[in-house]
């Protein structure tokens, strides 16, 4: 028989992964809320948030969150393009989720074992602006095999988390 195991049976990590997200001026509080507890699933370093201020009363973001806005790092940035420049100045890679005509599918990226990574993930409606864009080298998407050509922010987000960490846990086993 298998139990399903709770909270109190999990056992937290340490070491966070290299990984900063940055979000271009996402509004959504569901969205904001999925993004906080999949930073504190895959334990990643913080969260950037610039554009509209987060709304950190709302309920709709709250029971989204289930309480991980309070284990999160988290920020807001007025400045997106100066935050891309002071995070490549600290040895992170800019990586763009963003389907582009320059995009290279999410598990075509080769990550190194010293790898930092600064995940920039654009508005629920218009994606990541086109100044923003200009500013990344690497544009990565997820293939998607139905007729749409995007998904939601946050589903998309863990995706990418999730292929970020299998990388990072290989590095971490050598």
């Amino acid at each position: 028989m298998s139990l399903q195991l709770d909270h109190s049976t999990h056992s937290e990590s340490e070491k966070k992964f290299p990984i900063v997200i940055l979000t271009d001026n996402i509004t959504g509080e569901a969205n904001i809320g999925s993004l906080f507890r999949l930073a504190d699933a895959f334990n990643i370093e913080k969260i950037l948030f610039s554009g509209t201020p987060i709304n950190l009363k709302s309920n709709r973001l709250r029971r989204t969150a289930r309480g991980t806005f309070e284990k999160v790092v988290f920020e807001h940035t007025e400045n997106i393009l100066e935050t891309i420049e002071n995070y490549k100045a600290k040895s992170y890679m800019a990586v763009a989720l963003e389907i582009t005509s320059d995009s290279v599918a999410l598990d075509v990226l080769k990550l190194k074992n010293d790898s930092k990574v600064l995940l920039i993930i654009g508005n629920e409606r218009h994606g990541i602006s086109q100044l923003v864009l200009d500013a990344i080298q690497t544009k990565v998407h997820i293939p998607m095999f139905g007729n749409n050509s995007s998904m939601n922010v946050s589903q998309a987000t863990g995706i990418a988390l999730y292929e970020f960490s299998k990388t990072f846990l290989n590095f971490r086993q050598k």
